[in-house]
């Protein structure tokens, strides 16, 4: 888009430099970032506007680094306050929840801080745990667990930071927090309400007895839904427990059959880790028809974009048109994907 922007001769000069730079992969996605760079120049760009985007693309690469080792350990981000304290039932239930899943052999994302953040990176140890912070007055360094392996990158922006502590996790748990649990939870289900995020399961997790996530249920339901600025559906894609046993569940469960999607054209391919029977295919077909643009489930192979890119072809897929206004059904039929007689037991 920005090539033609340029003038021939500095697109050559900026080439050469790529060149003795020995960069060759994705030339063209690098070369694209060197060319905006050039016209934010060119744009005499206000001095902060050009602070604020060195400093994002600083910190995407350190993040992208840290994250780089462990891009095939599935992971999950724990969300919750920085104030909570060790005697409280919810620094227990984050520590255990991380614990647990890092039994199951996943790796355990957080802000970094103090409070469920140190938490949750106690439960995981210090070999299984990421953490991604904030630079902010009053929390100077991250915690010891994280910073004892280095396993930690520090951001300037929210923003950044709220990015690298989604897009790397494939799943999510958010217990009892104030403005920034609550920011970094609601953008879990705006991504996911409006499909720019693939489906993740989401778990709001409280301590034994504990009614925080039940009162922001009620106010969901009986204030967001009923005057329409919300979809009646939109928060069962998320899991309300106080229990350690059902979070993790519902963490791995998600992954049982289901493993990916990706959209070929308007075409959605979901590949699976057991092929399904016509007969499963069928009743998939009875129970979402409704979910579907003019067309059916079925069995498919990889598509042409998949092969180009050797994307997961060992793995059985179905395909389908889907209505895109019904994206938010995607939860309840990867659910009975998971479901299906064919699926692994774990």
């Amino acid at each position: 888009m920005t090539e033609e922007l340029l003038p021939p001769t500095l697109r050559a000069e900026i080439n050469a430099v790529l060149d003795d730079a020995g960069v060759y992969a994705d030339r063209r996605l690098v070369l694209r970032m060197l060319q905006t760079a050039v016209l934010l120049g060119e744009d005499r760009t206000d001095r902060l506007d050009l602070k604020i985007a060195s400093a994002a693309l600083s910190e995407m690469r350190d993040a992208f680094r840290l994250f780089a080792p462990f891009h095939g350990v599935s992971k999950v981000t724990v969300f919750g306050s920085a104030r909570t304290l060790q005697d409280d039932p919810l620094y227990r239930q984050a520590r255990d929840v991380a614990a647990a899943l890092a039994a199951e052999g996943w790796m355990v994302v957080t802000g970094a801080g103090p409070g469920i953040m140190q938490a949750a990176a106690e439960g995981a140890g210090p070999e299984r745990s990421l953490g991604v912070s904030i630079r902010l007055p009053f929390e100077e360094k991250a915690n010891t667990i994280v910073a004892e392996q280095e396993h930690v990158v520090a951001m300037k922006y929210f923003f950044t930071r709220k990015l690298m502590l989604m897009k790397e996790s494939r799943g999510f748990i958010c217990l009892p927090g104030g403005f920034g649990t609550l920011d970094e939870m609601f953008e879990l289900l705006t991504l996911q309400q409006t499909g720019k995020a693939e489906p993740m399961p989401i778990v709001l997790l409280d301590q034994p007895g504990g009614g925080f996530w039940h009162g922001l249920e009620r106010f969901v339901r009986e204030e967001l839904a009923p005057t329409g600025v919300i979809s009646p559906g939109d928060f069962d894609r998320v899991t309300i427990t106080d229990s350690v046993a059902e979070a993790t569940a519902v963490i791995t469960g998600f992954w049982r059959n289901y493993d990916s999607l990706r959209w070929v054209g308007d075409l959605l391919v979901m590949r699976l880790r057991a092929e399904p029977t016509p007969d499963e295919i069928a009743q998939l077909n009875t129970q979402f028809g409704t979910l579907l643009a003019p067309g059916r489930i079925e069995a498919c192979g990889p598509q042409p974009a998949e092969l180009a890119d050797q994307d997961a072809l060992e793995l059985p897929r179905i395909c389908l048109h889907l209505n895109q206004r019904a994206v938010g059904g995607l939860f309840r039929l990867i659910g009975a994907i998971n479901r299906l007689g064919s699926a692994p037991e774990r």
